[in-house]
C-alpha cells in the first residue's frame, strides 16, 4: 500500500513539473554585426602594369551599394566616370572604366561606406582598390582638416584636391581642369587624409562642389585653399578654411514695381554703386535702398506722368561700379504710387538694451521731433534721439529705459515725410520694460589678443548675432543686461577695420578675416553674472 501511494506522489509530482514548463521559440540566434570582406580581385588589390579596362570584385557574402554616386572616390578622377554594377544584391562588384588612363600613374577607387552586407547593412568601411599604370605603387600621403571660415560647424562632403604644378600650370586650374589627386569628408569627418601620392609640389585646394564636377564654380561653391604650395613627402597636418566668395557686381534688367519705383536685381555686393535714371534725356531726381532680405535694389523716383496716348514710355538706367558700366531701358506704364506706412519693432515689452526701430515703406525725407511725444508712467517726459538708415529705410529711437517701467509713444501726423511728400498718421505705442533681475550679465576676459580691432559677436544656436561690441584696444568686454541664453562666441580679428567680417578671394590669394570661436557654449542666466575668460591662442 505503501509502495502504490509512493508512486502516486512520484506521479503527480512529475505532472506538476511537465504543467510548469513552458514551451520554447525558436530564435535566429545571434545579430549578424561582421562586415563583408573582400575574398578576391581580378586584377589582385595592388597591382601593377594595369593594361585593361575592367575589373572584377568578389566578395565572401552578398552585398548591396549605397549610396555609391556620393561616396566612391576616385583619384586621380577621371573625365568618364567608371561603371559600378550591379545595382541589386550580389557577391561580386564589376567596375567598367570608361575613360583613358595615364601612364605611370596609381589610381584609387575608394568605395567609402557604400558596401554594404545584404542582410543586416554592416558597411565595409572605407575599402579601397588600388592599382598602377606603371611599375609601382605610389604610397605617399598628405593629412589635414576642414573648416569654415566664419561658422561654427563645417560642410560635410568637402572635396579636397591637389594639383600638379607643372609646365601647364597657373591659377584657372581650379575652374576649367581636372585635379592631379582627390579625396572627401564624406559625411561625417572633418579631417581628410590624400594617400597614394607621388613626390611633388602641389596646389591644395577645398570645394564644398555643389556640381560634384571637379571644378570651381563660384557663385555655387565654397572654397578653401592653403597660401603656400605643398611639398611631398611631408609630416604637416594641413588646416584648410572654406569661404564663400563675394560674386563681382551684376546687375539685372530692371522691372518696374510701382508708378514711382524699379527694381534691379543683382548678384555681388553692390556697395558703392551709382544709378542714374533719365527720361528722354532728362535725368531724374532718384533714391537708392536695398530691397528688404533680397538681392536686389529699390530706385525711387517722382511719380512720371505719361501722354493718354502712350500706352508705355521708357526710362534709361545707368549702373557704375569700379568704372564698370551697365545700361538698360525699362518701359514703365501708369501705375499706382507706392503709400506711406510704419512698421514697429515693439509695441509692449521692450528689453533694456533695446533700441526702437521703425521700418518705412517709402525713404523718408525728414523727421520732425517736435512732433514726436515719449511719456513714462508718471507722464514725465523721457528724453530720446533718433537715426535714419536710409540704405534700410529704417528709423531708430534710442532712450535711456528704466526697470519695471511704463512708456507711451505718440508720433503725431507729420512726424515723419517720405520724398513724396506723403506723412504719417498718428501712431501710438505702449511700451513696458521687465526688472533688471529677469536679465544677466556677461564679462569677457580676453587673453593673447594678437592684433585690434575687433568684433566681439554672441550668437544663438543658428548662429544668429544676437549682441557685438566692436573694440579697438579693450580686452575686458561687458555685455549687460542681456536676456537669458547658451550664447556661442566668437571674435573676428577685423583686419581691414570696416567693422564687418570680410570674406576670402581665390585669385587674389586672400583668406578670410580670422575667426576664433570659444570652445563651449556660455549659460548667461537670469539674475546672474558670469565672468568668462577666453584665451585666444588657445589650439
Amino acid at each position: 500500500m505503501r509502495h502504490l501511494q509512493f508512486r502516486i506522489f512520484i506521479g503527480l509530482l512529475l505532472l506538476a513539473f511537465t504543467g510548469c514548463a513552458k514551451r520554447g521559440t525558436i530564435t535566429g540566434g545571434l545579430k549578424d554585426t561582421i562586415a563583408p570582406t573582400l575574398k578576391s580581385a581580378v586584377p589582385k588589390n595592388y597591382a601593377t602594369q594595369f593594361t585593361g579596362n575592367t575589373i572584377k570584385l568578389t566578395f565572401d557574402e552578398y552585398i548591396k551599394l549605397k549610396n555609391i554616386n556620393k561616396q566612391l572616390i576616385v583619384s586621380p578622377p577621371m573625365k568618364n566616370a567608371p561603371d559600378v554594377l550591379p545595382t541589386n544584391a550580389s557577391k561580386y562588384i564589376t567596375i567598367k572604366i570608361n575613360d583613358t588612363l595615364q601612364p605611370n600613374t596609381t589610381y584609387s577607387f575608394n568605395f567609402g561606406q557604400s558596401i554594404e552586407d545584404n542582410n543586416e547593412s554592416n558597411p565595409y568601411r572605407q575599402f579601397k582598390y588600388v592599382f598602377s599604370t606603371g611599375s609601382h605603387i605610389d604610397s605617399l600621403m598628405l593629412n589635414g582638416r576642414i573648416k569654415d571660415a566664419y561658422a561654427k560647424e563645417v560642410d560635410n562632403f568637402v572635396t579636397v584636391m591637389l594639383y600638379d604644378t607643372n609646365e601647364r600650370f597657373n591659377d584657372s586650374v581650379v575652374y576649367n581642369e581636372f585635379p592631379r589627386y582627390v579625396t572627401n569628408t564624406l559625411d561625417s569627418a572633418k579631417t581628410f587624409r590624400l594617400e597614394n601620392l607621388k613626390a611633388g609640389k602641389y596646389l591644395l585646394v577645398a570645394l564644398k562642389d555643389k556640381n560634384n564636377n571637379y571644378k570651381f564654380n563660384p557663385k555655387d561653391d565654397k572654397i578653401g585653399f592653403h597660401q603656400q604650395y605643398v611639398t611631398i613627402p611631408n609630416d604637416t597636418v594641413y588646416e584648410i578654411e572654406l569661404f564663400k566668395e563675394v560674386l563681382p557686381f551684376k546687375p539685372y534688367k530692371p522691372v518696374q514695381a510701382s508708378g514711382n519705383r524699379l527694381l534691379v536685381g543683382y548678384e555681388g555686393d553692390p556697395k558703392d554703386v551709382t544709378v542714374s535714371l533719365s527720361k528722354a534725356g532728362q535725368k531724374l531726381e532718384t533714391i537708392i535702398t536695398k530691397f528688404p532680405n533680397k538681392d536686389s535694389l529699390q530706385v525711387w523716383y517722382k511719380p512720371i506722368k505719361l501722354d493718354a496716348e502712350v500706352k508705355s514710355d521708357s526710362l534709361q538706367i545707368e549702373l557704375v561700379k569700379n568704372n564698370v558700366k551697365e545700361n538698360f531701358s525699362v518701359k514703365i506704364k501708369n501705375q499706382k504710387t507706392d503709400t506711406l506706412s510704419i512698421k514697429s519693432s515693439h509695441n509692449g515689452a521692450i528689453a533694456l538694451r533695446d533700441k526702437l526701430v521703425f521700418t518705412s515703406s517709402n525713404p523718408l525725407k525728414g523727421v520732425v521731433s517736435d512732433k514726436i511725444s515719449l511719456v513714462n508712467k508718471d507722464s514725465a517726459k523721457v528724453a530720446f534721439k533718433t537715426t535714419y538708415d536710409d540704405q534700410k529705410q529704417e528709423l531708430t529711437l534710442d532712450f535711456e529705459k528704466e526697470p519695471l517701467q511704463k512708456y507711451q509713444l505718440e508720433l503725431l501726423p507729420g512726424a515723419l515725410v517720405d520724398y513724396l511728400e506723403q506723412a504719417n498718421d498718428t501712431l501710438r505705442y505702449k511700451l513696458e520694460t521687465k526688472n533688471t533681475s529677469e536679465f544677466g550679465n556677461l564679462r569677457l576676459l580676453l587673453e593673447n589678443v594678437k592684433q585690434f580691432p575687433i568684433i566681439i559677436e554672441l550668437t544663438d544656436s543658428k548662429g544668429t548675432v544676437l549682441y557685438s561690441d566692436y573694440s579697438e584696444d579693450r580686452t575686458t568686454i561687458d555685455f549687460n543686461l542681456i536676456k537669458p541664453e547658451l550664447f556661442t562666441l566668437r571674435v573676428i580679428y577685423d583686419a581691414n577695420k570696416n567693422k564687418v567680417w570680410d570674406t576670402g578671394n581665390f585669385l587674389e590669394k586672400r583668406q578670410s578675416e580670422e575667426v576664433i570661436y570659444y570652445p563651449k557654449e556660455i549659460d548667461v542666466r537670469a539674475n546672474w553674472d558670469v565672468e568668462q575668460n577666453f584665451n585666444l591662442a588657445a589650439p
